[in-house]
């Protein structure tokens, strides 16, 4: 009898940590972040300041409280979101394979990238432009870059552009805009290329003031939109009414206020805030 009772009360407890695990593995499943609902993934730069930039456990930037703003809008808890690295190379992948419900990463629509995933948006207009060192005075636009050593990443939009149309330039590719910066200033590369944004953020960072610079010369167009999956119209009217409402309601200016402000960066009024363009 002893011999049962000992054996029910092991068999018990087998029970009740097996249940107690399964409880466990269940939240570990959650938003990764806490809010105890499903995570809501996000892909966003890590290495970008003012935009995207991971720091710790802390996400920070303007596209970071777009993503936000939108996910709220969209039913999404703050604390549910699970913000996901997204190098330019890499954001098609992500979204088409399910890795990502959005990616909001400095995007820009273009029409070979809307053959693979679909775009809400956009959300800001941005321009091509280059970051040298303060003391140089040789580069003053596109146009004095032959012979130069050029950085700028793998994937962007920034790099084909500047294969497709200034041929004389040594184009290095690296797979961050942050390696290009430390490759700039112990004096790698001549010059970096990519969005006003990106490029005034990391001129203002503490270790690059006054050592950096932003010639001011752009020369393209660049429209962010929020990456989603191909032919998702019903979430891509709804991103665009939740930006539309962001900006309508004074949250975009805030938040290019205290993202771009610090930069010293100067919105073109004449494109932002953004229309934005019909679903498809």
């Amino acid at each position: 009898m002893k011999v049962r009772q000992i054996g029910a009360v092991a068999a018990a407890s087998v029970l009740a940590l097996s249940l107690t695990a399964c409880s466990d593995s269940a939240s570990d499943g959650g938003a990764g972040g806490g809010g105890g609902g499903k995570a809501f993934k996000v892909g966003i730069k890590f290495d970008q300041p003012g935009l995207g930039l991971k720091e710790g456990t802390k996400y920070t930037g303007f596209d970071v409280d777009v993503a936000t703003y939108v996910a709220k809008e969209l039913g999404h808890d703050a604390a549910d979101i699970q913000w996901v690295q997204a190098p330019s190379a890499q954001r098609e992948t992500l979204i088409s394979t399910g890795q990502v419900d959005m990616v909001v990463a400095t995007y820009s629509i273009t029409d070979a990238r809307k053959e693979k995933i679909s775009f809400a948006g956009p959300y800001f207009v941005a321009g091509q432009d280059l970051l040298v060192r303060a003391d140089d005075s040789s580069i003053t636009g596109p146009d004095s870059l032959t012979g130069k050593k050029l950085c700028s990443v793998t994937g962007s939009t920034s790099a084909q552009k500047v294969k497709d149309k200034y041929p004389g330039v040594q184009l290095q590719e690296f797979g961050t805009y942050s390696e290009c910066v430390t490759a700039l200033a112990s004096k790698g590369v001549d010059a970096l290329t990519t969005d006003n944004t990106i490029l005034a953020g990391y001129a203002a960072q503490a270790q690059y003031k006054g050592k950096l610079k932003v010639v001011g010369q752009t020369f393209s167009e660049e429209r962010y939109g929020i990456g989603l999956k191909k032919g998702d119209t019903a979430t891509c009217e709804k991103v665009n009414t939740a930006i539309a409402k962001m900006i309508s309601s004074g949250e975009w200016q805030k938040a290019v206020d205290a993202n771009l402000g610090p930069a010293g960066f100067k919105v073109d009024s004449a494109t932002n805030p953004p229309k934005q363009d019909a679903c498809s």
